[in-house]
């Protein structure tokens, strides 16, 4: 199950996304918004952050005009780990060496059909382990240590 939610700058996209997913039978849960009526994306990210934090979904999506502003926002919360990615490569790495839960896309700088293969190749691809294992570990102490 994949947690979705963009603000109003994100929402065409978003919605382009979620015909992608019904198409490949990809359950999902959006998030919001609703409309192309303005939004506070930090409400967003913090919507699909909770559906992921409580175990509903275990993958998520944001969409905002640069991605930057939900990724951050969606970071803040334990256990998520949020990429911002501009192409297929990028999301491909962010799973494969980071172990990415959550994909953040800028709607300003890519097209529906962009979006839609960063977002086939970022849910097809798995984490690698091996010795992104012990980078990932890292990562996750830091987090225990910083987000109390």
């Amino acid at each position: 199950m994949i947690a979705i939610g963009s603000d109003h700058g994100g929402y065409k996209l978003k919605e382009e996304i979620k015909k992608y997913l019904e198409e490949k039978e990809i359950e999902y849960i959006d998030c919001g918004c609703e409309t192309e009526n303005r939004v506070d994306y930090p409400e967003i990210a913090k919507a699909v952050a909770k559906k992921m934090q409580s175990k509903e979904c275990e993958k998520g999506i944001l969409i905002c005009r640069s991605g930057i502003g939900m990724s951050i926002a969606a970071n803040k919360f334990k256990g998520i780990k949020c990429a911002k990615c501009d192409n297929e490569q990028e999301a491909k790495f962010s799973r494969m060496h980071n172990n990415s839960n959550l994909l953040a896309l800028g709607a300003d700088y890519i097209t529906a059909a962009e979006a839609i293969c960063i977002t086939r190749a970022w849910i097809a691809t798995e984490f690698e382990g091996g010795r992104h294992e012990e980078r990932v570990k890292i990562i996750e102490e830091i987090e225990k240590e910083n987000m109390k």
